[in-house]
């Protein structure tokens, strides 16, 4: 089958002009096949401070109001996404920006309400691998926002880290698929007070007692649980790595052991 890398970035990567500039150079030096999925959040919670919303956060999930999700539906699918797609087109790659609801591309159910009521939050049920496949096999190369849609005329908001994941795990029926999660650390730290503590391997067993120790915590739980859920679901490799350090092969990768 042939090969397809699915980078995933967020963080402070896509808001500071410099280290997106950077990361997308490198990626337009990746050979093969390939898809760029981003975030976003620290956009999304400045326009909303500046309208008077309040952001709301639980274990690195946001919590979706009808005025957050119209923050989030401006910000992911039209600022943050067109600004990342223009500058590929400025480095020769021939980008397509789009949401879930392009294309019927991600359909989602809103999140059932059980502890935590995440208000207009997605998640994933049917990717279109046919779309996909069909769009990378023209040379054309997705950008995805982490907005998708739930066939009623809805958005929903759906975790980025989730987006790459669900895309990874369906396209691995059609091709090699590499995912990689970049963003501004090196890795899964043992230490989140030390860049250098990377964790260069890791398992399921090891996560789970990392997290009950709290070591790892925040917005890498969600990323993590994506990592494990992509490697059984038959993606071929996982790795999260440093914007700054793309295809130099570092960072922490993912064992499904």
């Amino acid at each position: 089958m042939n090969r397809l890398t699915i980078i995933k970035v967020g963080g402070k990567i896509v808001e500071e002009e410099q280290s997106l500039q950077q990361l997308l150079k490198d990626f337009s030096q990746i050979e093969g096949y390939k898809i760029l999925v981003h975030g976003g959040g620290r956009s999304a919670t400045k326009l909303a401070e500046r309208l008077g919303i309040e952001s709301r956060m639980v274990n690195g999930r946001r919590i979706t109001d009808p005025q957050m999700l119209e923050v989030v539906t401006m910000v992911y699918g039209g600022l943050v996404n067109k600004n990342i797609v223009a500058k590929l087109q400025s480095l020769g790659i021939n980008a397509l920006g789009l949401t879930g609801a392009d294309m019927n591309m991600m359909l989602s159910d809103k999140r059932p309400v059980k502890d935590i009521d995440y208000g207009y939050v997605g998640d994933v049920k049917k990717v279109n691998i046919d779309i996909l496949s069909s769009l990378i096999q023209q040379g054309i190369i997705p950008v995805l926002a982490p907005l998708t849609h739930d066939g009623l005329g809805n958005m929903l908001n759906t975790n980025a880290d989730t987006i790459a994941g669900e895309t990874a795990k369906a396209l691995a029926q059609v091709f090699d698929v590499s995912l990689i999660y970049c963003f501004e650390k090196k890795g899964v730290l043992m230490n989140e007070n030390d860049d250098d503590s990377v964790i260069p391997q890791i398992n399921k067993p090891e996560f789970e007692r990392l997290s009950g120790l709290g070591v790892i915590q925040g917005g890498m739980i969600p990323k993590l649980d994506n990592a494990f859920n992509s490697i059984d679901a038959g993606v071929k490799e996982v790795i999260i790595t440093s914007a700054a350090e793309l295809g130099k092969n570092t960072g922490t990768r993912i064992d499904g052991k």
